[in-house]
């Protein structure tokens, strides 16, 4: 057993660990004026990013926008997610694959619509001004609030398919016992429906958090210049700076971040829904 997964171990190795093991190496060596990287084992790429209170802003900021996402991504996909769970073999397919479509449409082509929306001249604001909602144009791009619009947007089909892949194993014979025990339809789901798809819960969350966080076409289309995540920062750093080291910091430290609040998150679901059960 151990000979057949060899060659994928060595896969992940070779496509995973060794990139990540580069950078981690990279972080540690010093910036240079003149040779751009010098050989170095120091942290100090990792001091000066916590000690800076910009990055420090800009890390906080990522963490905020990806959980307000990952909320709201959720609250979105719930009642989609189990209503294509429960629909019947001749529209499963076709809703599917009508959910799968924005897939298909790359992240900044999907962040210019919303910009073709949401501009000063855009459709929305065409619409208020004409329809006499509004006195002039409102400011809606460059802000977090297009930002979330546009990031919910591109994560929240992975959250309804992970979501309703789940609660399609529920068998609605549960579903049934519990309305006959005289529970309620929103009963039903949070305490029978909610508890068996934790798993599928966590692992949308877990899914939708890690691609809110390292998002950079969305954040950079819709939030502006000034609209800072870590994943622009880093791009900064290793194109404009030419600061490989610090550039290199700031990815591992996205990377170990993420990491972090996938675990706490995971464990703090399975734990929430398996108490609650």
């Amino acid at each position: 057993m151990a000979f057949l997964i060899l060659p994928a171990a060595l896969l992940v190795m070779l496509t995973l660990l060794a990139p990540m093991a580069l950078l981690g190496r990279i972080s540690l060596n010093l910036y240079d004026a003149v040779d751009l990287m010098k050989e170095a084992l120091t942290p100090l790429n990792y001091v000066n990013a916590f000690a800076d209170p910009y990055y420090r802003a800009v890390l906080g900021n990522s963490l905020l926008i990806a959980i307000t996402c990952t909320v709201l991504t959720l609250m979105l996909a719930l009642a989609p997610a189990y209503w294509l769970s429960r629909l019947g073999p001749r529209w499963k397919s076709p809703v599917m694959i009508v959910t799968l479509l924005p897939l298909m449409v790359g992240n900044v082509v999907r962040s210019a619509g919303w910009m073709a929306l949401l501009g000063t001249q855009g459709a929305v604001n065409t619409f208020l001004v004409w329809g006499g909602l509004s006195d002039g144009p409102v400011k809606m791009m460059s802000t977090t609030g297009a930002v979330v619009v546009g990031i919910v947007s591109v994560v929240l089909p992975y959250m309804i398919l992970t979501v309703s892949s789940v609660i399609d194993s529920v068998s609605s014979t549960v579903e049934e016992a519990a309305s006959n025990l005289g529970a309620g339809p929103l009963t039903v789901f949070r305490r029978v429906v909610a508890p068996l798809a934790a798993p599928g819960i966590a692992a949308g969350c877990v899914l939708t958090f890690i691609l809110c966080i390292n998002a950079y076409a969305t954040p950079v289309l819709l939030g502006g210049a000034r609209f800072k995540m870590m994943a622009p920062a880093v791009f900064d750093q290793f194109t404009r700076a030419a600061n490989w080291p610090f550039g290199a910091a700031l990815a591992i430290i996205l990377l170990i971040t993420t990491l972090l609040m996938t675990i706490a998150g995971n464990y703090f679901l399975s734990r929430r829904y398996v108490v609650s059960a």
